[in-house]
């Protein structure tokens, strides 16, 4: 185990930028410790450069008809090529939408073999998940600094039973440990949480610091009904979402349409701001928030080392290795509270 002895440097190393020191730290003393305990068949896949460079990204998640594709044209004061809205479930793929000189549109298939771009790992989730991946290229200043990653709507009663052909659970829970802001549009007119909605909302747990709610088409009810709208949501994500504090919750209507209810208009021009605002300071602490994820990741692959660094000792050299297998298995909570003293 000497990947765990702690080496004294001579002379304290100076980098240009975080994204730089991440990446040389990562190549010359986590990459090799992963690569010996296989933490990327047991953990999480191997980082690549893209994923230290890249900019921050923001996934909106939501029920068909939210307005999470509304939601980015909103942001982005205009269309993004393949774009699609509707009252029906119209976006049915992930689509990334990202800054570039010329208007463009990449298959999932292209995306998945591109050195340029942080999606490479997400070939392994098949060939049905990248026939419905997509990324939207366009020219647009607020993309400059943040990625908006579009979801297919997710589904409620008898459509949620339909398959998808791909893990769409897991895609989520794959953004959900990269991208910096995770987005869940509600629909102030449908607060119900489906089966589907639920899985999804729980594939993003232990991610809850980078969640916002945003309740979104609020101008369709009126003031009394949207009281009892908020606290509906409120109660509903309470059940969904395991954490003391609910997340902050955004009210508005994300449109350029002419509202319903003028007596809105100053509540929500503030809750737009205040989102704004939080979408603004992504770039700031996105350098933090790169480090913070990287030290999570290294606590992550030193105890993973230690728990198979244990399991080859205990395994014996040639008889008996099917009922030790089982014994192992079973003391593995025991194992890892050992290791965490």
């Amino acid at each position: 185990m000497s990947f765990f002895k702690r080496k004294k440097d001579s002379e304290p190393q100076f980098y240009a930028t975080v994204a730089d020191g991440l990446k040389k730290i990562y190549k010359g003393k986590l990459l090799p410790l992963e690569e010996t305990y296989d933490f990327h068949e047991f953990v999480s896949p191997q980082l690549n450069e893209p994923d230290f460079d890249a900019k921050p990204m923001v996934l909106l998640v939501g029920q068909y008809s939210t307005g999470k594709t509304t939601f980015i044209r909103y942001l982005l004061e205009r269309d993004y090529p393949g774009i699609r809205i509707g009252p029906e479930p119209t976006t049915d793929s992930f689509t990334a939408v990202m800054y570039g000189e010329h208007e463009q549109v990449i298959p999932g298939n292209a995306l998945a073999v591109d050195k340029s771009k942080q999606f490479r790992p997400l070939s392994k989730f098949g060939g049905s998940f990248l026939n419905r991946f997509q990324c939207s290229i366009l020219k647009s200043t607020v993309l400059k600094c943040v990625t908006m990653i579009d979801t297919p709507g997710i589904l409620s009663g008898e459509k949620q039973r339909v398959d998808r052909g791909y893990d769409f659970v897991g895609v989520l829970r794959w953004f959900a440990e990269r991208v910096d802001r995770i987005i869940l549009l509600f629909d102030a007119n449908k607060l119900d949480i489906s089966d589907e909605f639920r899985r999804s909302i729980e594939a993003i747990h232990g991610y809850e610091d980078k969640v916002r709610i945003v309740l979104n088409k609020a101008d369709q009810v009126d003031h009394q009904e949207l009281m009892r709208v908020y606290g509906a949501l409120m109660w509903s994500i309470s059940k969904v979402i395991n954490v003391p504090e609910c997340p902050k919750i955004f009210v508005g209507s994300f449109w350029d349409q002419q509202l319903k209810h003028d007596l809105y208009r100053r509540l929500f021009e503030k809750e737009l701001q205040c989102l704004f605002d939080d979408l603004q300071d992504l770039p700031r602490y996105a350098a933090m928030r790169k480090l913070n994820d990287f030290i999570k990741r290294a606590r992550m692959a030193k105890i993973h080392a230690y728990i198979i660094s244990n399991l080859k000792d205990d395994m014996p050299k040639l008889f008996g290795k099917g009922r030790k297998k089982k014994e192992l298995i079973k003391n593995l909570p025991a194992l890892l509270k050992k290791i965490q003293d």
